[in-house]
């Protein structure tokens, strides 16, 4: 696999582009994507395949300069043309000298590098209706597991990267896709409730090898959904599951260590750099280059080059991740998490793969240290207050703990609240399994769209639950 065709036919261009801005800017870079999405669904009634529905589709141009004071971005849908007369053009938009309130900072470095990246994936072995046969197929097995169920749907939504960076000192591109399975069954005894499972790779072949393993427990999982009751609201102590672990770091050290916030000052987390802010059991990362899943690229959309950065070492917050434009505002190198929801968005720092690692504790001895609590499992959706460090976040169910052991009482659905620093310095067992999940997505401010993964090991704490 390589890069797209298309972009293969607008690298001079684009260098020509870069040329001739040269004379007006001291850093000039120019980013071309071409990106793909199809979206194949099935559910008892309906079949169907929609391509590019969604934010991860984009083809177009980014421009990034720096005057030797501030930065300024232009985006086009082509730049097809005459150069001279586009870079006047790009100047005269951007018009960086007559705007207030800009911030000041230095010229980024431009080291020179070439490089192509590319990651293997599976998608074009398959045809529509391959995979549409596949998604009946499981749609099938649902409906027939039990009588209960009202309506599967199952959906399989591969994605293909193809983005291409050129600045005076580098010349860098990129190649890769990944794959999202999800299937929901829709279920009522008494009440109608919904359960979800899923798999997620750069294969499609293990995508499909996966699903069909995960029908009994996603019916299973629905039928104890119907009979689950509200939590009693207290005080409790919990084990998460991957994916709420992933949600807790997410919410409590992902926003809140954006380093873009550090410069607005909009970060408690701003001021606690070199000090306790968890148990210090506790190790956490971000990185498009820290692990394989949906948010992992290789360079990005500031042309800076993935990384693992440490966030929090031994319970010490040692570091936050930033943009270009964030990094020479605060004085700090970029981390590589400039990232864009299209070309016609601006760059902010967003989190990638973000996730605790792993520990060494047994999750059936973390279970048995609890007299009376809940396992936390599937992520449903999260909030934080970088400022002031709290966060809300609410898991799809819980299933109570009694005297050590797992009960069959599920409780539906569950709100963990409180204190950033309360909640992660509680933490007092971390399993050694460790799964980083793939299939998210997240905003920033409900806008700003970018794929993101979390994940991580189990974790034991102490949480108010409602």
């Amino acid at each position: 696999m390589a890069l797209s065709n298309y972009l293969e036919s607008v690298r001079g261009e684009m260098k020509a582009l870069v040329k001739a801005l040269e004379p007006y800017y001291e850093y000039v870079s120019v980013l071309a994507t071409d990106c793909s999405s199809t979206s194949y669904r099935v559910d008892r009634n309906n079949s169907f395949v929609t391509a590019g529905q969604d934010f991860v589709s984009e083809c177009g141009f980014v421009i990034k300069v720096h005057n030797g004071k501030a930065f300024g971005e232009y985006s086009a849908s082509s730049i097809a043309g005459d150069k001279e007369e586009l870079a006047r053009r790009i100047v005269a938009a951007i018009d960086l000298d007559s705007r207030e309130g800009t911030i000041e900072c230095p010229v980024p470095q431009d080291p020179h590098k070439k490089a192509s990246y590319s990651r293997e994936s599976d998608f074009d072995a398959y045809s529509d209706k391959e995979i549409l046969d596949f998604c009946q197929g499981i749609k099938d097995a649902i409906l027939a597991s039990d009588d209960k169920v009202l309506n599967a749907i199952v959906l399989v939504r591969p994605i293909v990267i193809n983005k291409l960076f050129v600045s005076r000192g580098r010349e860098l591109d990129q190649h890769y896709g990944w794959v999202n399975g999800i299937m929901m069954a829709v279920y009522r005894d008494g009440k109608v409730v919904q359960a979800r499972e899923g798999w997620f790779g750069n294969q499609m072949k293990e995508v499909f090898a996966k699903m069909p393993t995960l029908v009994d427990k996603l019916v299973d999982k629905a039928r104890h959904l119907a009979a689950a009751t509200p939590i009693e609201p207290g005080v409790y102590d919990i084990i998460t599951d991957s994916s709420i672990t992933g949600l807790i770091a997410h919410e409590a050290f992902g926003h809140g260590v954006e380093m873009d916030q550090f410069v607005k000052d909009r970060a408690l987390a701003k001021s606690y750099v070199g000090r306790y802010v968890a148990s210090p059991i506790v190790n956490m990362h971000d990185g498009a280059a820290a692990t394989l899943s949906t948010a992992s690229y290789f360079f990005d959309d500031d042309g800076v080059e993935a990384k693992d950065t440490l966030i929090i070492k031994d319970g010490i917050l040692v570091a936050g991740i930033s943009d270009l434009v964030s990094a020479e505002e605060l004085g700090t190198s970029p981390t590589g998490n400039g990232r864009r929801q299209t070309f016609a968005h601006k760059a902010y720092s967003r989190m990638t793969n973000t996730f605790f690692e792993p520990g060494k504790d047994k999750l059936e001895d973390m279970i048995a240290s609890i007299k009376h609590g809940y396992m936390l499992f599937e992520t449903n959706n999260g909030m934080e207050d970088p400022k002031n460090w709290q966060i809300q976040c609410t898991a799809e169910y819980g299933i109570e703990i009694v005297d050590g052991k797992l009960t069959d009482h599920y409780v539906s659905p569950v709100v963990m609240s409180g204190s950033v620093p309360d909640l992660l310095q509680s933490i007092s067992m971390i399993s050694d399994e460790f799964l980083v999940l793939g299939s998210g997505s997240c905003g920033k401010g409900y806008k700003e769209w970018v794929r993101v993964s979390d994940g991580g090991p189990n974790l034991k704490a102490r949480c108010k639950l409602a």
